[in-house]
């Protein structure tokens, strides 16, 4: 009995009680803390599919009076009117015009900032030029609306005469110039990634800096610089403020970009803002619109996906 009790008052054994019972606790905040981690990823994930889930359930009530056909074929878009139409294809025409020529203008200009940071730009330089250059995505899009309307358009007017006021040109130059940002800074992060050695390999084969930024560093990096473009594409087809204020709000089925037209975010705008009653049909179709932006979205991403994994493997 008094070895047993020696023993239990050994301080080495008090030492390694101590040490259990502190790796015991340290277990328990770790696995706390990966549960709260979990928790945070799976709400992202509910909140993707009860997102979903509210557009299909809404969706489905507007097409129980709105046929498929009527909705993909018809070239008028008035479901506010009393001759109501509901084709969809002016709202997505509107959005592809003002989409497209945002990325005329971001991704040249993206690309090459993004090489002039990543491969030519002294350190001092890229650390005062980024942020600067970040400092657009926190600029509100309703101050790029009416940048677009009191400033770019008048300043196209000049040179392009018998402009509207409202059109497409000018408000997809701005958002063009609003989501420059997001391509130059996460391509020059998938350039900064490229491992130095395959730029001391070109340098040692003879290679000039300029021909190892192009021919070295980006087909390395193309899948982030992909990633890039689809990230600028998605803000652009999703932007709202902007064509809202200074494309019109008048669904017109053109490509033009002379032309003043509404796209789908800007619709939504206008009836969400508006005195619908819930449930009616002009209601039920900000719906079946956001149901199409998402599709869209999709589409661009999924095939920004695709060709992310054929640049990679070719690479």
């Amino acid at each position: 009995m008094n070895t047993v009790n020696q023993v239990l008052k050994n301080p080495m054994d008090m030492q390694i009680s101590d040490r259990l019972a502190k790796n015991f606790r340290r277990n328990l905040i770790e696995r706390g803390i990966e549960f709260i981690l979990m928790l945070a990823a799976l709400s992202a994930v509910f909140i993707t599919i009860a997102i979903v889930a509210i557009l299909l359930y809404e969706s489905f009530a507007f097409f129980e009076h709105v046929s498929l056909v009527e909705f993909f074929t018809d070239t008028q878009w008035t479901p506010l009117f009393e001759d109501a139409h509901y084709g969809i294809m002016p709202l997505v025409a509107g959005t592809l015009t003002t989409s497209a020529i945002a990325l005329m203008v971001a991704v040249p200009i993206g690309t090459i900032g993004a090489i002039y940071l990543s491969e030519f730009a002294s350190h001092k330089t890229r650390e005062t030029v980024k942020p600067i250059l970040e400092l657009l995505v926190g600029v509100p899009t309703v101050v790029f609306g009416y940048f677009a309307l009191l400033f770019v358009t008048p300043l196209l007017q000049k040179f392009i005469p018998g402009l509207p006021a409202f059109n497409m040109l000018g408000p997809g130059i701005v958002i063009g110039i609003m989501i420059i940002p997001y391509i130059a800074s996460v391509a020059e992060d998938a350039m900064r990634a490229v491992p130095m050695s395959m730029r001391e390999g070109s340098y040692a084969m003879g290679a000039t800096r300029f021909q190892t930024a192009i021919r070295v560093v980006t087909p390395a990096a193309v899948s982030g610089i992909i990633a890039a473009y689809i990230l600028g594409i998605s803000r652009a087809v999703g932007e709202t403020m902007v064509v809202a204020i200074a494309a019109g709000q008048q669904p017109t089925l053109t490509f033009n970009p002379m032309e003043g037209a509404a796209t789908i975010t800007a619709y939504i705008v206008q009836v969400a803002m508006g005195d619908l009653p819930h449930g009616s049909i002009g209601y039920q179709s900000i719906f079946a619109a956001g149901l199409v932006l998402m599709l869209m979205t999709l589409f661009f991403n999924v095939l920004g996906h695709m060709s992310r994994k054929k640049f990679r493997e070719a690479y």
